[in-house]
C-alpha cells in the first residue's frame, strides 16, 4: 500500500462514524458492519475486501494509543507539510517514513518503509480478530487420581472466565491432550467456537501403577501361603474385595492376573498382583524348621544358586 494511500485513508468514513466518536460508538459501528460483512455470512466476493477494510478500521481506532497517533498523521498529511534541510536533516523531498520516524522515535532512517509504520498500529489486514480459527483455540489442564483414569471421570473447570463439564474417557495416559470440540472461545461476530485442548497430570497412587491399560499392585504372602498355595483377599482400585487363588508353589516376584479389573476402556485391562513374599524379621525358635524344610527340597537352593550365577 502506498504512503499518500495510507495517509488518505479515512477509517472513521469506513465504519461510518465522526471523528469525535465515542469508544462505544466505533465498537456498535464494527459490531453492525462486521455482521453485515463478514465473509462467513455475506457471500458476495465484494465482502471480503469489504471486511477487511473494516477491520483495518477498528484495529486502529479501538486502540486509544494508535487511535492518537493515527489522528495526528491525518493532521499531518491534510496539512500538506513539507520539511527543509535543517538541524532536523530533512530536505525538500523527505519521505513520509522520515517524518514519522521523527514523530514517533522510530529512528529507522529514510530505509524505513511503509510496512513499519503500518505494523506499529497494529495493521493486520485479516478478516477479523478471529480471521484463523486456530485462535479461538484454548489451552488448559486438569488433575487427576489414578481412580479417575482407571474408570472415567467427569471433571468441571474453568477456562478463560467460564465453568466447563466434561467427560474424560477412562484410559488416558499422563501428558496425553485431549481435543474437546466447540469447548474454546467463542467469535462475537459469527457465534462460531473454537476447541479446548486439555492436557492430562495424572497424581502418582500410593498402591497402584499403570501398565498400559493394566492395574498393578503388589501382592503380600506369608512362606507358607507362597509355598501351599492359598486363597487370599485383595482389594481392587475401587475398594472391592477380590478372592484370588494362589497356586502351590508360588514364587517372590511372579505376577497373578485377575481378569478385567484394571482400566475400565474397551476392551478392558487386567490387574496385575506381583508377588511378595514376606519372611520374619527374625528367625528365632524357625531354624530347625527352616533347614529341614530345605532338606527336604534341595532343588530350592539349587535354582537360588543359578539365578545367582546368571550374567
Amino acid at each position: 500500500m502506498a504512503e499518500n494511500e495510507w495517509l488518505n485513508k479515512d477509517f472513521y468514513k469506513v465504519l461510518g462514524v465522526g471523528q469525535d466518536a465515542s469508544q462505544e460508538e466505533i465498537n456498535k459501528a464494527y459490531r453492525k458492519l462486521a455482521r453485515k460483512y463478514h465473509p462467513d455470512l455475506n457471500h458476495d466476493p465484494s465482502a471480503v475486501e469489504k471486511f477487511k477494510d473494516i477491520s483495518e478500521a477498528y484495529d486502529v481506532l479501538s486502540n486509544a494509543e494508535q487511535r492518537k497517533k493515527y489522528d495526528a498523521i491525518r493532521q499531518f498529511g491534510a496539512g500538506g507539510a513539507r520539511f527543509t534541510a535543517g538541524s532536523g536533516g530533512y530536505g525538500a523531498d523527505a519521505g513520509f517514513s522520515d517524518i514519522f520516524s521523527s514523530m514517533f522515535g522510530g529512528g529507522r532512517g529514510r530505509a524505513s518503509g511503509f510496512s513499519d509504520i503500518f505494523n506499529q498500529f497494529g495493521g493486520a489486514g485479516g478478516y477479523s480478530h478471529y480471521s484463523d480459527p486456530r485462535d479461538l483455540d484454548l489451552e488448559s489442564s486438569v488433575d487427576l487420581s489414578l481412580l479417575q483414569v482407571v474408570t472415567g471421570a467427569t471433571v468441571s473447570l474453568k477456562v478463560n472466565g467460564s465453568l466447563i463439564k466434561t467427560k474424560i474417557p477412562a484410559g488416558v495416559k499422563d501428558g496425553q491432550t485431549i481435543k474437546l470440540k466447540g469447548k474454546g472461545a467463542q467469535d462475537p461476530v459469527t457465534g462460531a467456537r473454537g476447541d479446548l485442548y486439555l492436557e492430562v497430570h495424572i497424581a502418582p497412587d500410593p498402591v497402584f501403577s499403570m501398565d498400559g491399560k493394566n492395574l498393578v499392585r503388589n501382592l503380600p504372602l506369608t512362606f507358607s501361603q507362597a509355598c501351599l498355595g492359598a486363597s487370599v483377599i485383595v482389594k481392587d482400585i475401587t475398594g472391592e474385595l477380590l478372592k484370588v487363588k494362589v497356586p502351590e508353589g508360588t514364587s517372590s516376584g511372579a505376577v497373578l492376573r485377575v481378569r478385567g479389573r484394571g482400566c475400565a476402556s474397551s476392551p478392558k485391562g487386567d490387574l496385575l498382583l506381583k508377588v511378595q513374599i514376606l519372611v520374619p524379621k527374625s528367625s528365632k525358635g524357625l531354624e530347625e524348621a527352616l533347614k529341614e524344610l530345605e532338606e527336604k527340597d534341595p532343588s530350592v537352593a539349587a535354582r537360588a544358586k543359578e539365578e545367582r550365577y546368571k550374567i
